[in-house]
């Protein structure tokens, strides 16, 4: 149907809806991250000056100093040495290696009295280099780091608990928290967690001298006169004085008579008509600028002091008393000098060495506190704290809001290049410590700078990163998607991230914010739903790691054209209209209601107050999810399993695009990097399986295409062409097709044709009736390719050796073997057959005088070897493709011991079988029950057999219609030889599939008559037949079926292993225990629990009684019953146990030893 045709033609079927930008480029977010990380680019629109990347992490650890100061080690500039790479990225994987750069630093050592510069170019390790699709060959396998979504520094507001309280997160420091004490009105700090301090008395330890000044920082003041008459007193009375008040004494002196903070009463304006003090300052609450809340002067009665000079007035502490009182509070019990303490408190926030906001810290605390002045600085400043507590008590008493942490104005993603950045800041952090210690200890006269830097921090520290991180994850490589949607992952799991168990429901919950940045649906099912999940279509990380969503310019009730992108932050000011409004040609709105939302609330407006609306209906959703037809017809949970089994789906042997597709086909291929594009414009002037040649104005350019390649989950990578000699290419068009791809577009499955229809029991429970046809034509066949590796090493007793000659074994087992020991290429194998001859040296046994007399006389004889040669394991059969072999001699890099490692590719064709799970688009999965002739199929009038039965009963409660409705569409699609596009949210009307269905005279409500394919009699009713896109899926029952007979056992239990990969047995639990009891099968439960599991002697007797056809004896002591013992006995409980006789039965290898000795006693 498609064989001609260049590309897939679709024909747009739905509704009439604008899109106003195009989909970006779905892997920008790793790329443009590690690409700012490598080179340090700086985006032209940042207006900041600060340097990011590896530039960022060279000047932070420079310059060094020695610790007497005599000589600095400076950073000039860094190269990354792309010219000396060994390895291209295919022969990284063969080998498994790294695919990484050079990186060369050329450092400066200065010596600082001579004024001696002595240069340097060093190399600073290998960093990984990241693939055009995104990825990083680490070990030759290919990984990907997923970005994180983690809390923004900057400052929040909670209340969490009754307690409200405000925090500093800094990127790197101590957290700075807040606190209000509802019950006695007062506000305190808390350093790190550690005990709460008054907030005054942490403003005094950070410099603020008294009271006034704290007053004048969050207060307004204002002059007031005082009145003699009493009747007026009132005016004056609760008022709080906002400076101190002097009076001189009897020598002319001046003394203190109130302070700053006093509240008024009568008496005290009497005290002050007294003094002749007819002025006062006062805080003026009502000022719109001033606090209106008396929380602050609360505090200052609160305050403790250590000494007062003068008893009769109430002074206030001191910067030594508050410094104290500070730092007891951080580290209670050590002694402290004022000095160190006051260091300490002012490098914990002022200082770069100990504090760092981050940029993002930065810019969200400028925006929080809207200063008119934006701070550069990445520690935090006097306003920073002072804004803090004001804002705290404004949100206390409800004159400004909470924050949402939840809102992802507050939450920000931290990709690839950050991680690596704070990776190696550490790293470097390591080496420079390392270096300022050999600088006190080498001689100067022969001193360069190699000599003071190691790299080993740097090496290991990489290594660990994307060796071992959480965040660095083996690639998902099922089929194209799987590896789209793992690059655009997010995951709040992680280092500084949270922890499953303590991610509570707000944090997994969908959130409004949520609306064009990250899927609703698309998020895993079980322990970590809501914790990891995808960005949506449009979305894209700004330069400080918030997410941003594109919009369309409204104005005046005109959609202009113009696309903004808004933070969430930003995003909450205005009312965003939806893109499925009626808007005509010139962008007006049709209606004078619009929908619209701002921030949580979806509401009707007129189009005059709309300031922005959606670009596309798409722009909810992710790529798996828009892969989904008729998505808004499927309940959300179905859509959840939809997405993620497409995921899933095998790459087949003859793939074919979706009959309904939404579009996104095409897009989806095209990023996920695995299709073959035209790097330039020209002519096909040579194709083959092998590699297609362009010519262009520069020349020829060659594309070698990858050929039946091991992916990370064994399913088969193998590209092929689809362009003809001559045909003109422009640039970044397709030239080859790729695992699960057609003609360009994502084909994960089939189109088959469906009946909703029971047949005998056969899709009880979603299970799945299949047509021989289907997989005699091999419809559903995959390729799945397994690795199997074997090393040569070199032992104490000597070096193993690859050999056709083993010992002990069949002519016909080692026909297929080369000389060296080798399978040939081509070779059928089944599980146990050899793959590669191996031998190696055994311990020598015999070493008598007689022995060695003759060995001396005759030459050493043969030594013993034994077979060590590796085999098919279990389950597994299929065909040789290849072998690769590394050397030692040949300069292959590998592991100490090791001289040689081969690899055997054993490639097995799947064809569809009963167990294999098969599912749609909306999650509808299923189990195959069973593979039936196509004659019993039933059939329709014109005689055509169904290709699948479901069961009508998995439709209405799982509510997902969408399914109907692509099998309606499905087969007319099928009847008139066309392809549909139906995006999501845009899907075609009823009226519109139904006119679809008279054009392919077919009945409108698709029922039609089926007959039984065994008697040929129509069934009662009408049956529901339409054309389904079904996948197959991983979880493949070849994969999953295992049987053992006997095998390896538990080393201290003596009981069979578990599991398919250690060839382990059947678990027989408590529940299968009652099962047998209930029968009174006791024979069978006691060889369960005994001669099957661990009664070592009647294992070994039964099998010895079976072979030689006796009857069997009795069952003996199980281990475990001996390990029982052996507890007791450590617990100092002497146990013995004694047969029907009266026997002492021995337990150990000691035992034994006792009773014999007893028994050569007695016999004595």
């Amino acid at each position: 149907m498609l064989a001609n045709e260049k590309k897939v033609k679709r024909e747009y079927l739905g509704k009439n809806i604008k899109s106003y930008v195009d989909l970006p480029d779905l892997i920008q977010t790793q790329i443009s991250s590690y690409n700012i990380f490598l080179n340090s680019i700086k985006t032209d629109d940042s207006d900041s000056t600060e340097e990011t990347g590896l530039e960022d992490v060279f000047k932070t650890t420079f310059p060094i100093e020695s610790p007497n100061g005599d000589m600095t080690l400076h950073y000039r500039s860094y190269s990354l040495e792309y010219d000396s790479l060994k390895f291209s990225e295919f022969e990284c994987k063969q080998k498994g290696l790294t695919y990484a750069v050079p990186v060369k630093a050329e450092i400066d050592l200065f010596f600082n009295e001579t004024k001696e510069i002595r240069r340097k170019e060093i190399y600073m390790g290998d960093i990984p280099l990241m693939t055009d699709r995104g990825t990083f060959i680490i070990n030759g396998a290919e990984r990907v780091v997923v970005s994180q979504i983690h809390r923004s520094p900057g400052v929040v507001f909670l209340h969490d608990k009754g307690v409200y309280s405000s925090r500093i997160i800094p990127y790197r420091g101590t957290w700075l928290e807040f606190e209000i004490d509802q019950k006695n009105n007062l506000i305190f700090a808390k350093l790190d967690r550690k005990k709460k301090i008054l907030v005054t008395i942490f403003l005094r330890a950070l410099g603020f001298a008294n009271r006034e000044e704290i007053i004048k920082t969050f207060y307004k003041l204002k002059e007031t006169k005082i009145s003699k008459n009493r009747n007026e007193y009132e005016i004056l009375t609760g008022s709080v004085l906002a400076k101190d008040i002097f009076i001189k004494d009897e020598n002319g002196e001046a003394k203190k008579l109130y302070q700053a903070g006093t509240k008024i009463h009568p008496h005290n304006i009497d005290d002050l008509i007294q003094n002749n003090i007819s002025k006062i300052s006062i805080i003026d609450f009502d000022h719109e600028e001033s606090l209106h809340s008396q929380m602050i002067i609360n505090c200052f009665e609160r305050e403790e002091m250590k000494h007062t000079p003068d008893p009769m007035v109430n002074d206030e502490p001191t910067f030594e008393d508050a410094i104290s009182i500070v730092y007891n509070a951080l580290q209670p019990g050590d002694p402290i000098t004022i000095e160190t303490a006051k260091e300490d408190l002012i490098s914990m926030f002022f200082s770069n060495r100990r504090y760092d906001l981050g940029r993002v810290g930065r810019y969200k605390i400028n925006k929080k506190f809207d200063y008119k002045k934006p701070v550069k600085t990445c520690t935090l400043v006097m306003d920073d704290i002072t804004s803090t507590v004001m804002n705290l008590i404004q949100v206390y008493i409800g004159e400004k809001n909470i924050d949402d942490i939840d809102h992802l104005g507050n939450r920000r993603i931290r990709s690839v290049g950050e991680f690596m950045t704070s990776t190696l800041k550490t790293a470097f952090s390591r080496m420079a410590r390392i270096a300022s210690d050999r600088m006190s200890q080498k001689e100067i006269e022969t001193l360069k700078p190699q000599d003071l830097i190691s790299i080993k921090p740097i090496v290991a520290a990489i290594k660990e990163f994307f060796g071992s991180s959480q965040l660095s994850q083996f690639m998902d490589q099922i089929n194209p998607l799987a590896e789209l949607t793992h690059k655009r992952r997010l995951s709040a799991l992680g280092p500084g991230g949270l922890s499953r168990d303590r991610a509570g429901f707000e944090v997994r919950d969908v959130h409004y914010t949520h609306y064009g940045r990250m899927c609703p649906i698309e998020t895993p099912e079980g322990p970590n739903i809501g914790l990891i999940v995808s960005l949506a279509n449009y979305t894209r990380v700004n330069e400080y790691g918030f997410l941003e969503t594109p919009y369309v310019k409204v104005k005046d009730g005109v959609a202009t054209g113009k696309v903004e992108y808004l933070t969430a932050l930003d995003e909450d000011k205005y009312y965003i209209a939806q893109n499925s409004t009626a808007v005509d040609n010139k962008g007006t709105f049709n209606l004078d209601l619009v929908s619209c939302r701002k921030q949580g609330d979806y509401t009707s407006r007129s189009p005059k107050d709309v300031e922005y609306m959606d670009v596309s209906p798409k722009q909810v959703v992710s790529v798996s999810a828009s892969l989904i037809p008729f998505l808004e017809h499927d309940d959300a949970n179905r859509a959840l399993m939809g997405s993620n089994m497409q995921r899933q789906g095998v790459p087949l042997l003859f793939p074919e695009p979706p009959i309904v597709g939404t579009g996104m086909e095409g897009k989806c291929a095209y990023d996920s990097g695995v299709l073959v594009k035209s790097k330039t414009s020209g002519k096909v002037k040579y194709v083959s399986s092998e590699k297609v040649i362009i010519e262009d104005i520069d020349g020829e350019k060659e594309y070698d295409l990858l050929k039946y390649q091991r992916t990370n989950q064994d399913t088969c990578y193998h590209q092929r062409p689809i362009v003809k000699v001559g045909q003109k290419i422009k640039a970044g068009e397709v030239i080859s097709d790729g695992p699960a791809t057609y003609k360009g577009e994502l084909a994960l499955g089939r189109n088959i044709l469906v009946g909703f229809v029971p047949w005998n029991g056969y899709n009880y429970e979603d299970a799945v009736l299949i047509s021989r046809r289907v997989v005699k034509e091999d419809m559903f066949t995959s390729i799945h390719i397994k690795e199997f590796t074997t090393e040569v090493r070199e032992t104490k007793l000597g070096i193993e050796k690859m050999t056709p000659d083993i010992p002990n074994k069949s002519e016909k087992s080692l026909d297929q073997l080369d000389a060296e020991g080798i399978i040939r290429i081509g070779a059928k194998v089944k599980s146990g057959d050899i793959l590669i001859g191996k031998i190696t040296p055994k311990n020598e046994t015999e070493t008598t005088p007689e022995f060695k007399l003759l060995n001396s006389i005759f030459g050493e004889k043969a030594k013993e070897v034994r077979d060590s040669s590796l085999r098919v394991p279990h389950g597994v059969e299929g065909t040789v493709i290849d072998v690769q072999r590394l050397r030692r001699s040949a300069g292959d890099d590998l592991n100490p011991g090791v001289d040689e490692v081969v690899k055997v590719l054993i490639a097995t064709k799947r064809k569809l079988r009963e167990g294999d799970k098969m599912a749609g688009r909306h999650g509808n999965k299923g189990v195959v029950s069973r593979i039936l002739p196509e004659e019993d199929m039933p059939y329709l009038e014109d005689g055509t057999p169904l290709d699948v039965c479901l069961n009508p009963l998995g439709v209405p409660s799982r509510m997902n219609v969408g399914q109907i409705l692509e099998s309606e569409l499905g087969l007319v699609g099928l009847k008139l030889g066309e392809w549909y596009e139906s995006p999501v949210f845009q899907s075609p009307t009823t009226e519109q599939i139904e006119e679809k269905l008279k054009e392919a005279d077919l009945p409108i409500n698709s029922k039609h008559t089926l007959r039984d394919g065994l008697t040929g009699e129509p069934f009662v009713n009408p049956v529901f037949v339409g054309v389904i896109y079904f996948m197959k899926l991983a979880h493949l029952v070849d994969d999953k079926m295992h049987a053992r007979s006997t095998g390896p056992y538990s080393l201290v239990t003596q009981q069979p292993l578990g599991g398919k990969a250690q060839f382990g047995g059947q678990r027989l639990g408590e529940m299968e225990v009652w099962a047998l009891e209930a029968y009174g099968a006791a024979n069978t439960l006691q060889e369960f629990l005994t001669i099957k599991s661990d009664d070592m002697q009647g294992r070994s007797k039964i099998y010895e009684s079976i072979v030689k056809g006796e009857p069997s004896s009795s069952a003996g002591i199980p281990e475990s019953f001996n390990v029982l013992v052996q507890e007791l006995r450590g617990l100092a409980l002497d146990f013995s146990i004694y047969d029907a006789k009266g026997q002492p039965l021995p337990l150990t290898e000691r035992d034994e030893e006792i009773i014999k000795k007893e028994k050569i006693g007695n016999n004595f």
